[in-house]
Parts: structure tokens; C-alpha cells; sequence
């Protein structure tokens, strides 16, 4: 099925986090094919290659940076490098499955800097470029594993709450200067990461738990962040873009 062409996303210069695989890679896949400048950064040096390489005919290629997002220091320096930006898509996360047990203080540390830190201090980071271009998107990704109270990932679903806080909040404060900030929170998307953890059986189980008896795939998430971050989406703000298929 054709996808939608937005016009206002070409030639915008936009940020992915976590761009080398999973919904990742679907969002650069994405905003390349819609003409936008498209950076992302991750830490998987080979996917990222591949990505690129499958990308060559999009009309500005893809560029890719190491970044550890932990390393707020080099986060700082990145986007200092960047310049301006229009769009920052926050997708980089870690699901590690853990139990209460295995949490210790330096565990917390570790998992609340993966998987939330980074995203305030790019917002923060890539704020005053939009401000100075007229405004601008930043696109934070939650997850429907917290609205479920899921197992073995506490940690996980501590960081995803605190995103929505944390869109709400910025919302609030970049919104006088017309940069908008959303949540996107997927359903069980089906991406090669997401496999390690269900069997076919598994499978069925989700899909029959969904309103709509299809797996979500990469570039269903891809679409809503298309939209969400041209100027289709632009009185979109504040709020929380569910695409779970109904499983809620």
C-alpha cells in the first residue's frame, strides 16, 4: 500500500536516536524517503551500514553517528556538531528483562540512563536550533508495557512512564516558541529484537489479544511519526499517539 508523501518534511533536518535497527531504522527509512536530511545515531556500527546501504536511493543519503546516549558529555558535543535541527525523534531504549531482585542501585542507573535521561538532554540539547529556525517536532517514544504492568521489566516501565511526564512537560515550556513535543506509545511491534521473546504460540496470543488481528509492524510506527512530525501534525502537542492495534 502506498504511504503518505508530506512535502513539508523535505529538505527538514532531522534527528533519530537508536536509527540502526527495529522501529529505528523504519523512522530513517522514513524520513529519508520523504526527502528530509535524515541523522541518526546508535551504537551498532554494522546495522547501521546496512541501513544506509539500502537507502542509496533516497535523494539525500541517510548519515550515520556513533553515539553512546549515556555519555551525556558526548550527547552535548553531537548535537553542538549538528547545528539546528527541526525534528528529534527520542526511539533509542532497552527492554532488558529483569526481576526486583536483580535491580541494584547501579542497575537503575544504568536503565534510567538508557532509557529516559538522553531523551531530556537532546530535547535540551536540540531546543534552541528550532527556536531559532521558528519552531520545530520532538517526538519521544513510550510503550504500552507499563499501561499492562508487564513482567520482569520494571525498570523499563519506571523510564516509559516518565516519558509522558516528561512530554507533557516540555510541551508546556517549548510551546510559545512553536516546537511541539508528542509521545508515540506502540503495541507489541514486530521487530527482530522483540522475537528473541515469543514463540509462534506467543505470537497468537498477542494478536488475539488486539483489537485488530494483524501484527504491528516497524513501518506502521514510522507512519505516525511521519505525520506527527510535519505540518499535517502541527497543532498536535502535549499528548500521547497510541498505535497498539486496540490491545489496550
Amino acid at each position: 500500500m502506498p504511504s503518505a508523501i508530506y512535502p513539508s518534511l523535505a529538505g527538514k533536518r532531522v534527528v533519530v536516536t537508536g536509527g540502526a535497527s527495529g522501529i529505528g531504522a523504519a523512522l530513517v527509512a522514513g524520513f529519508a524517503r520523504q526527502g528530509a536530511e535524515t541523522i541518526f545515531v546508535d551504537i551498532l556500527d554494522p546495522e547501521a551500514k546496512d541501513l544506509i546501504a539500502g537507502l542509496a536511493d533516497a535523494a539525500i543519503a541517510p548519515k550515520f553517528h556513533h553515539l553512546d546516549l549515556r555519555d551525556l558529555k558526548a550527547v552535548e558535543d553531537f548535537f553542538r556538531a549538528m547545528g539546528p535541527i527541526d525534528i528529534l525523534v527520542n526511539n533509542a531504549a532497552s527492554d532488558d528483562r529483569h526481576t526486583l531482585e536483580d535491580i541494584t542501585p547501579d542497575y537503575w542507573d544504568d536503565r534510567i540512563a538508557v532509557n529516559l535521561r538522553h531523551m531530556l538532554f537532546a530535547a535540551k540539547a536540540a531546543a534552541p536550533g528550532m527556536i531559532g529556525r521558528g519552531g520545530g517536532a520532538i517526538i519521544n517514544f513510550g510503550s504500552l508495557s507499563w499501561h499492562l504492568g508487564l513482567a520482569d521489566l520494571t525498570l523499563y516501565e519506571i523510564a516509559k512512564a516518565g516519558i509522558e511526564g516528561l512530554t507533557r512537560s516540555l510541551a508546556r515550556e517549548l510551546g510559545p516558541d512553536n516546537v511541539r513535543v508528542t509521545c508515540i506509545i506502540p503495541g507489541n511491534v514486530k521487530t527482530e529484537r522483540q522475537m528473541r521473546w515469543y514463540t509462534p504460540e506467543g505470537e497468537k496470543e498477542i494478536v488475539a489479544q488486539q483489537a485488530l488481528k494483524t501484527r504491528i509492524l516497524p513501518e506502521h510506527v514510522a507512519s505516525l511519526a511521519l505525520f506527527l512530525a510535519s505540518d499535517d501534525g502541527r497543532m498536535c502537542t502535549s499528548h500521547n499517539y497510541w498505535i497498539d492495534a486496540g490491545w489496550r
